[in-house]
């Protein structure tokens, strides 16, 4: 069964989604973050090539033919995900194939209207038997 962490409350839910990619990356693990929404992805993008100024996380979209080999791939949907370790939800709603990971990773923002959302995402997970790890995080 898929192992489920919350993260909350992120000032800044992109910036602290590019620490958990990073983090990911550097531990060699393999993570697909995704969104379907496509300015989601790509402000996750230029942010992660920004994020640190004396590293680099790898990362590609799912579809370009480096992704197998690749630590860190957004992707919009399912299809084409060159592997299952780690999914990074950016997404307002639960991914439809998070089952299919071993590991489901939430982000929850500090606004009011975020933190709705992931109750709803935790509502879903619970009611299905997933056991959810909540974790207090401070912004670095």
């Amino acid at each position: 069964m898929t192992r489920i962490d919350f993260y909350h409350y992120a000032d800044d839910k992109l910036r602290y989604a590019c620490r958990l990619a990073a983090k990911a990356a550097g531990r060699d693990s393999r993570l697909v973050v995704y969104s379907p929404q496509p300015q989601v992805l790509a402000a996750f993008d230029r942010l992660l090539w920004t994020y640190s100024a004396t590293g680099f996380v790898p990362h590609c979209r799912a579809h370009e033919a480096i992704a197998a080999e690749t630590p860190v791939v957004l992707a919009a949907g399912d299809e084409g995900l060159p592997h299952h370790d780690v999914l990074l939800n950016l997404a307002d709603e639960w991914p439809p194939f998070f089952a299919s990971f071993e590991r489901l990773l939430e982000v929850v923002g500090a606004d009011e209207e975020d933190r709705q959302r992931a109750r709803a995402r935790f509502a879903f997970y619970r009611k299905r038997g997933y056991d959810i790890n909540v974790n207090a995080i401070g912004e670095a």
